[in-house]
């Protein structure tokens, strides 16, 4: 019984256990060679792949054949013949012994990745492409990006007027006194001088208040009257705005709904009512000058002469507010016009994004619209 046990054939996972190879293999190995001369060292890679239960590392002997058993199905050993035709895996060589393993990382695992380095990697023509799609793309780009910068400018420069006013304002009530917010446009590629000439790109605010209440002069005005400063306190700091023009928008050409930047309230009384308005100067001859006549200054710093603000908005103890003129005229509606630029030069033509910021005389609201 046991001689009968020791003479039985072996299974296939017994002579995988013991390493060897079957007929069927050693026939298909030797017809394979048959078809080429590949040598003995060639072949003797072949024969330790196989002993070593390495079939794969047959790909790289015998590869112009194994690639046309791609498709059979049979199993060799528990593995597929389709599986010889794939590369061959550096961890599959780590695992055959002895000199086959040297050969196999040497000359097979090796020379594998290479090949796939080479074919991995871009050429010069490629990457020149590349970087030319790149460059084409930016140049394209650029502009988009600019002009969202300069959305971004004017819409801070608007809404921090904005805060300016309502400063001014709750100030003026809660002191119960009269508060005044000056504008003035110097160069903005220069830096602020002692005293600053008139420019372009670079809006300075100042807003003052009186010490004890009063309003410190008497309308109507019939000459240039500045603001004693030894009656005036400052409030707050001064605000600087770069890259921002004020300017005199005419009147707006329809009329709401919706409520727009072309249907807003008309400022004073149409048409073109320069007194409600505060706008460019005279360095920007495009529109005309607003307030058309003004006729109060205050300084800055109070008691200094680095800046001499003309375009003045007052705000009394109950909230009123007036832009300076000649006769300080009450109006419903007035308003600040911006634009943005890019430099000190006025931008021609009249950009897409454009601002006024509004508010109203009598409750002193203020609202901002946008073209």
């Amino acid at each position: 019984m046991t001689l009968t046990s020791d003479l039985r054939p072996l299974t296939s996972a017994e002579r995988r256990r013991r390493g060897g190879f079957t007929l069927l293999e050693l026939l298909i190995v030797v017809g394979i060679v048959s078809l080429r001369p590949l040598g003995a060292r060639t072949f003797s890679k072949g024969i330790c792949s196989l002993k070593s239960g390495v079939l794969p590392y047959a790909n790289f002997a015998f590869s112009p054949y194994i690639r046309t058993l791609k498709n059979m199905k049979r199993s060799l050993h528990g593995a597929e013949v389709t599986m010889i035709a794939r590369s061959f895996p550096i961890a599959t060589a780590r695992r055959a012994g002895g000199p086959c393993r040297a050969l196999a990382l040497r000359e097979g695992g090796f020379g594998l990745l290479k090949q796939r380095e080479r074919a991995s990697a871009f050429t010069l023509l490629e990457l020149l492409i590349v970087v030319g799609i790149i460059g084409l793309l930016m140049v394209l780009i650029a502009p988009a990006f600019t002009t969202i910068k300069g959305g971004t400018d004017v819409t801070s420069a608007a809404y921090t007027i904005k805060g300016v006013l309502d400063t001014a304002r709750t100030y003026a009530k809660a002191n119960n006194t009269y508060t005044w917010v000056g504008f003035y446009e110097e160069d903005v590629s220069q830096p602020s001088a002692n005293p600053a000439p008139l420019g372009i790109g670079r809006i300075v605010i100042s807003i003052i208040a009186s010490k004890d209440g009063t309003m410190l002069y008497t309308p109507p005005l019939t000459g240039l009257v500045t603001l004693p400063s030894a009656n005036l306190i400052q409030v707050g700091k001064l605000t600087k705005i770069e890259n921002a023009h004020l300017k005199t928008f005419p009147d707006p050409t329809a009329t709401p709904p919706p409520d727009t930047f072309n249907t807003r309230p008309t400022p004073g009384s149409p048409p073109n009512d320069l007194t409600a308005r505060i706008g460019n100067d005279a360095t920007d001859p495009s529109t005309a000058v607003a307030p058309a006549s003004p006729a109060l200054r205050f300084p800055y710093p109070l008691g200094g002469a680095q800046y001499s603000f003309a375009k003045i908005i007052q705000f009394s103890p109950r909230g009123e507010g007036v832009i300076d003129n000649s006769n300080y005229t009450f109006t419903r509606i007035c308003e600040i016009g911006l634009e943005p630029t890019h430099g000190a030069v006025v931008p021609s033509p009249t950009p897409a994004n454009v601002f006024v910021v509004q508010f109203n005389g009598f409750a002193g609201n203020v609202k901002i619209y946008r073209r």
